[in-house]
C-alpha cells in the first residue's frame, strides 16, 4: 500500500477515503483528546472555539471558564498534533494526530519516540471508564444474578428492570462507547475486528432489554417468566466491563514495551560541559554542542555525543552499546559515543557526531521501526482474522436460531445470551496480539544486548539460517594491521630497529607503513628525522637516518643494497604461512632484522565461531585477501567449514547465491562496502556497527559492538522470539477453537454447560491478559 493509501485509511471520519485536515483538539476540562470532527460538544468563548468529549466537561466549562483557562496545569499532548500517528498493529496505517486504526480499532502512536513518560491519555480515559463501569457493576449484579440464586430481592420485582437500566445505561452508553465507537467504523469500513463482536453483542443484550422493561407488552407471553419478560442488562454491563478491564491491561503492557525505548532515550544526558578557548568550561544544554566543541566528561558522568578522545585517559563503561560488561580503556584518539559512562579518569573529547547522527539516536530509530514490521509470520494471523470475525457472527446467528427453535424454555433468552457468549469469547484480540507484542519486546531485548533489528522479517528468518557467510576483514579480525613480531638480529635492539624502520616508513604510502609507525608511537619511541628518502617500486624503500643508510622492503631490496636476507628466510616464511606480512630491514648494507605486519584475530572469533557451530551452523569465511592469508586466519580461528579467498564484491553475492541456490539458508556477516552486496543478496544481512554505513543499510541486522559473540544473541533472539510468537498463536488458535463451541451450547445436551457473556467476557480478556503476559517474559530471555 502507497502512502496516499495509507494516509486515506487513517480518516475514521465520514468517508474513509477523505485525509484529515483538523488536528485534534485537547479538552480543556479533563486533558482528553477530542475530534473536532466528531464531537458535538463544543463552545465559543473569547474568540476561540473549544471541544469537549462529553456533555458534562462541557457544563463545567461554560460554568466557570476562567477555572479551565488560567494557570491550571494540563496534560501534555505526547505528540505535536500534527505529527504523524501510526497504528501498532498495522503500521501502513499513518495519519496525523491521534485517532484509531480503522483496521482493528487500536489506538494510533507517535511515529517518532519522545521523551515524554507522562500518562497515555487513552489509558487515563480507559482507566477512568473502568473504574466506574465496576462501581456500577456490582450493585448491577446483586440486583440481578445475587437476587436470582439466594431469592433475596434488594428491590421491588416491578422496579427490578428499571433499577437495573439506570445501572446499566452509564455503563453501557458512557464506559462502552468507544467500543461502539470503533464496531460501527469497522463495519463502515468492512474491516471487521473484536469491536464489531462486542458492539453487537452488547448492544443486542441491552437493546433488547430496553425494549422489555419499556414495552414488555410487545412480547408475546411465552417469553415470559413468573408474569414478566426477562431482562439481562448484567450481561451487556459486565461484558463491557471486563473489556474495558482487558484493554487497561493491555495498554499498560504496551506502555511498558514503550518505556524500553525512553530508556535508551534517557541514556544520554540532558546538558554537556564544554570548553571554551580560554579553558574556561561552562553547562550547556545538548541542543547547544555543535560539532568540533571540547566537551568535558568528568568520573560518572554519560559522554553527551559521539566523538573522539583528546585528552585523558579513562575507562568508559560500554555495555549499554555492546552488552559486555568491562569498561573499555580510553586515550586520546580513542572514539567515545553518545550514551556511555564515564567511570575513572577525567576526559576531553571532540564532539564529532550531534543529534539524530549520534549512534544511539540511529539505535533508537531502528529498534522503533523495527518494534513496527512485520514479519511473515504475521500473514498467518492476518489472513485468519480476514475470515474468523464474518465466521463467528455466522456461528452466532446459527446458535441463536438453533436455540430458538429447540432449546429448552425461556427459549429465546438461551438463544440471546448464548449467541452473545459466541461474539463476546470469540473476539480476536489475542490473535492480532500475538505477532506484534512478541516482536516488541524481542528487539527490545535485542537493543540492549547489542543487537540491533532492523525489521521482523529478518529475525524470523534468522531462526531459519543454516549457513553463515563471513568476511574475513573487519568481521573476524580487527581490520586494522599491527606489528605482531620483531626479529633482530645479533647485536641490534629491537627499539632501536623499529625507531629506524618507523622513521623510513613515515615517508613510505604502503600499507604497512602506518602499522610500523603506530607500533613505534605505541611504545612511546622516539622517531628521527630523515633525509634521502627513495622509494624502488616492487622491492621497498631507502632513507639516511642519524647518518646511517636505513633500506627497508623484500628480499630483492636486500640484495639491492648488499644485504643476504638469507639467514632470517626460514622465520619469515613461517610468518607468511600464519598470515603476516614481512618487511626485511637492513642497516648500512647489513641484515639488521625483520618486522612481521597481520590483521590480528578478534579475540571473541574463536569462542563465537565455536558457539555458532553449536546452534548447528555451517561456517563460510569470504576474502579479498591471497589464499595463503585466508587459510592462516581460518586455522587460528578454528571451525571454518569452507573457505573462498582472492574474492572480488561480486564474486561474495555469487557465492551467496549459489548457497541459496542448493537450498541453504544464508546469513552474511560483513563490515564493508565490498559486502554491500552479498549482504543484500543473503537471507539475513548482519552488519557489523563498525563497519561502514554502506553495508549498516544493506544489512537487515547490526551487531553495535561488530564483535560476532553478538551474532551467537542474534540467533538465540530470534529463536525465543520466534517460540514466543508461536506460544501465542498456539495458544489464540486453541482457546477460540474451545471457547466458540463451549459458548455456543455443544455440551448442554451431555453435561449442562452453559458458558454465560460474563464469563465469556472474562474469559476473552484473560486470553489476551495471557498473551501480553508470555510476550514480555522476552525481556528476561537469556541470550
Amino acid at each position: 500500500m502507497d502512502h496516499a493509501a495509507h494516509d486515506h485509511a487513517g480518516g475514521c471520519c465520514g468517508d474513509p477515503d477523505k485525509v484529515r485536515t483538523t488536528a485534534i483538539a485537547k479538552d480543556p476540562v479533563c486533558g482528553m483528546d477530542v475530534d473536532p470532527e466528531k464531537t458535538v460538544h463544543r463552545v465559543s468563548h473569547a474568540a476561540h472555539e473549544y471541544y469537549f468529549c462529553s456533555a458534562g466537561c462541557r457544563a463545567k466549562f461554560v460554568g466557570n471558564p476562567d477555572a479551565w483557562l488560567g494557570d491550571k496545569p494540563k496534560p501534555a499532548p505526547k505528540a505535536s498534533p500534527r505529527a504523524i500517528w501510526i497504528c501498532p498493529m498495522h503500521p501502513e496505517i499513518r495519519r496525523e494526530g491521534s485517532g484509531t486504526c480503522p483496521i482493528c480499532g487500536m489506538a494510533l502512536e507517535p511515529e517518532e519516540p519522545s521523551l515524554d513518560d507522562g500518562p497515555n491519555p487513552e489509558l487515563v480515559d480507559f482507566t477512568r471508564r473502568t473504574w466506574v463501569a465496576g462501581a456500577l457493576t456490582v450493585p448491577l449484579l446483586m440486583i440481578s444474578m445475587v437476587a436470582e440464586m439466594t431469592g433475596v430481592h434488594f428491590v421491588p420485582a416491578s422496579w427490578n428492570p428499571w433499577v437495573q437500566l439506570l445501572l446499566t445505561a452509564p455503563i453501557v452508553l458512557w464506559a462502552g462507547l468507544p467500543f461502539f465507537e470503533r464496531g460501527w467504523a469497522s463495519i463502515r469500513t468492512r474491516n471487521l475486528n473484536m469491536f464489531t463482536l462486542v458492539s453487537i453483542g452488547v448492544g443486542a443484550a441491552f437493546l433488547y432489554s430496553l425494549v422489555a422493561t419499556v414495552a414488555p407488552g410487545l412480547f408475546p407471553s411465552s417469553f415470559r417468566m413468573h408474569g414478566m419478560v426477562p431482562v439481562y442488562y448484567e450481561a451487556a454491563g459486565v461484558v463491557v466491563t471486563l473489556v474495558l478491564l482487558g484493554q487497561v491491561l493491555e495498554l499498560r503492557a504496551r506502555a511498558a514495551t514503550g518505556r524500553a525505548i525512553r530508556a535508551l532515550m534517557t541514556l544520554t544526558p540532558k546538558t554537556a560541559r564544554r570548553i571554551g578557548p580560554d579553558g574556561s568550561e561552562q553547562e550547556i544544554d545538548l541542543s547547544e554542542v555543535m560539532q568540533g566543541d571540547r566537551l568535558r566528561i568528568r568520573p560518572g558522568e554519560a559522554v553527551p555525543v559521539d566523538g573522539a578522545v583528546i585528552e585523558g585517559r579513562s575507562s568508559v563503561d560500554e555495555a549499554m552499546l555492546t552488552g559486555e560488561p568491562a569498561p573499555v580503556a580510553k586515550a586520546p584518539g580513542s572514539k567515545v559515543t553518545g550514551g556511555t559512562v564515564n567511570t575513572t579518569g577525567s576526559l576531553v573529547m571532540e564532539a564529532q557526531a550531534i543529534g539524530s547522527n549520534t549512534v544511539l539516536a540511529r539505535i533508537v530509530k531502528m529498534v522503533t521501526e523495527a518494534q513496527r514490521s512485520r514479519a511473515p509470520i504475521q500473514a498467518v494471523a492476518d489472513r485468519i482474522s480476514g475470515w474468523f470475525v464474518p465466521l463467528v457472527v455466522a456461528i452466532a446467528l446459527a446458535t441463536f436460531a438453533v436455540w430458538n427453535l429447540v432449546g429448552p424454555e425461556p427459549r429465546f433468552g438461551h438463544a440471546l445470551l448464548n449467541a452473545i457468549a459466541v461474539l463476546i469469547i470469540a473476539c480476536p484480540c489475542a490473535l492480532g496480539l500475538a505477532t506484534p507484542m512478541s516482536i516488541m519486546v524481542g528487539t527490545g531485548r535485542g537493543a540492549h544486548a547489542g543487537v540491533l533489528v532492523k525489521n521482523a522479517e529478518a529475525l524470523q528468518a534468522l531462526e531459519k539460517v543454516d549457513t553463515l557467510v563471513i568476511d574475513k576483514t573487519g568481521t573476524l579480525t580487527e581490520g586494522k594491521p599491527k606489528l605482531v613480531g620483531i626479529e633482530a638480529m645479533e647485536g641490534v635492539d629491537e627499539s632501536d630497529l623499529l625507531a629506524w624502520a618507523a622513521a623510513v616508513e613515515r615517508r613510505s604510502e604502503h600499507p604497512l607503513a602506518h602499522a610500523i609507525v603506530v607500533a613505534a608511537g605505541e611504545r612511546g619511541l622516539e622517531i628521527p628525522a630523515v633525509e634521502d628518502f627513495g622509494s624502488i617500486t616492487g622491492a621497498g624503500v631507502s632513507a639516511r637516518v642519524a647518518g646511517r643508510t636505513v633500506a627497508i622492503g623484500n628480499a630483492a631490496m636486500m640484495r639491492s643494497v648488499g644485504a643476504d636476507p638469507g639467514p632470517l628466510h626460514d622465520r619469515a616464511e613461517a610468518r607468511r604461512a600464519e598470515g603476516a606480512g614481512v618487511t626485511l630491514v637492513a642497516l648500512d648494507g647489513r641484515l639488521a632484522g625483520m618486522l612481521a605486519v597481520a590483521d590480528p584475530v578478534k579475540a571473541s572469533a574463536r569462542s563465537a565461531i565455536r558457539d555458532l557451530h553449536a546452534e548447528g551452523l555451517r561456517i563460510v569465511m569470504l576474502t579479498g585477501d591471497g589464499r595463503g592469508t585466508a587459510d592462516a586466519v581460518a586455522k587460528a580461528i578454528g571451525g571454518v567449514d569452507e573457505v573462498h579467498a582472492d574474492l572480488k564484491p561480486e564474486d561474495k553475492a555469487r557465492i551467496v547465491g549459489e548457497l541459496k541456490a542448493k537450498g541453504a539458508v544464508v546469513a552474511m556477516a560483513g563490515d564493508g562496502i565490498n559486502d554491500a552486496p552479498a549482504l543484500a543478496a543473503a537471507d539475513v544481512g548482519i552488519a557489523m556497527g563498525t563497519g561502514t554505513d554502506v553495508a549498516i543499510e544493506s544489512a537487515g541486522m547490526t551487531l553495535t559492538k561488530g564483535d560476532l559473540a553478538a551474532m551467537v544473541r542474534a540467533r538465540r533472539l530470534a529463536k525465543a522470539t520466534m517460540r514466543n510468537i508461536r506460544q501465542n498463536l498456539w495458544f489464540s488458535f486453541l482457546f477460540n477453537g474451545i471457547g466458540v463451541p463451549i459458548a455456543a451450547g455443544v455440551l448442554y445436551p451431555v453435561a449442562g454447560i452453559l458458558l454465560s457473556p460474563m464469563l465469556a467476557g472474562a474469559a476473552m480478556a484473560l486470553s489476551s491478559f495471557a498473551v501480553v503476559t508470555n510476550a514480555l517474559r522476552l525481556n528476561g530471555a537469556r541470550l
